[in-house]
């Protein structure tokens, strides 16, 4: 049987609940063969996801970062892969755009507190547990507390875009990240497209912006969807990558490491292009 893939993995360096090493630890025991770490805008867990990873002879690392961007009407993520994580613009635009995220998150607690959702800054930081606070720590509280009955709930009625708690927070828009990951040697790939009002209309545009792919397998598409975005990669020119999201925190709603069903060619792919600008990353 061939090992899985899965592309979009979160950490606690963001607002996963698990460590680099215990989520490669992890991946080795499900028996994955490539995996890649994309926190939210940062890229501190891949440094020690590269060192655990050398324990398990098996398992590929690919380095990665989930940028935070804004297009009107949508909030769009953009994956990137094997970029250079010293490039100064990088890194100072990341920083930037976690600050933003703390103020973010205390004034969604706000809204949250003026609609009778009494949670608090401190039992979010407590439900973060270290990790960077982001919504699925405030959604977690939530629903620690009884006000809601599912963490996807969190997102729906309340912290998700539109939502009356919801809170608009700097971000640079999708083209300019797509070129931010490519002048720091990357390779960029729109994330979940589906979340996107005219998918295919961004496409076109981040693909003359130099966008190499497109998430076509992800956290509980159907078939059908799989299928039609695998034919849009396919009029682009772009690769069909994928991956669960995981991030740890509510088993019974997220889709488990592996199991987005990506095809092993989807990391070929990437590595193989990686290869032609000439990265040196571990184990390809």
């Amino acid at each position: 049987m061939t090992a899985k893939t899965d592309l979009h993995i979160h950490t606690n360096i963001s607002d996963g609940k698990f460590s680099p090493q215990e989520i490669v630890e992890k991946s080795a025991r499900l028996g994955l063969g490539t995996i890649a770490i994309c926190d939210h805008d940062n890229t501190d867990g891949t440094p020690p996801a590269l060192a655990a990873v050398c324990a398990f002879p098996r398992l590929r690392v690919i380095p990665g970062v989930e940028i935070s961007t804004y297009a009107p009407g949508n909030e769009v993520h953009v994956l990137g892969y094997f970029m250079d994580f010293e490039n100064p613009r990088l890194r100072n635009t990341l920083a930037d755009s976690r600050n933003s995220r703390l103020g973010r998150a205390k004034e969604m607690i706000a809204r949250l507190n003026k609609l009778n959702i009494n949670i608090s800054w401190q039992q979010v930081q407590q439900a973060a547990d270290g990790s960077t606070v982001g919504r699925p720590h405030i959604a977690q509280v939530m629903l620690d507390k009884g006000y809601i009955k599912s963490f996807r709930e969190a997102f729906d009625k309340y912290i998700g875009l539109g939502g009356p708690a919801y809170v608009e927070r700097h971000k640079i828009t999708p083209p300019e990240a797509v070129t931010l990951i490519k002048e720091a040697n990357g390779l960029p790939v729109l994330a979940h497209p589906l979340t996107i009002e005219q998918p295919e209309k961004l496409i076109a545009g981040l693909k003359a912006a130099g966008l190499v792919g497109i998430e076509a397998y992800y956290n509980g598409y159907t078939k059908d969807e799989r299928n039609t975005l695998s034919m849009l990669a396919d009029k682009y020119n772009l690769i069909a990558t994928g991956g669960s999201d995981y991030h740890g925190i509510d088993d019974s709603a997220e889709t488990m490491l592996g199991d987005a069903g990506v095809p092993p060619e989807s990391a070929e792919r990437l590595i193989a292009l990686a290869r032609q600008q000439g990265h040196k990353s571990v184990k390809l």
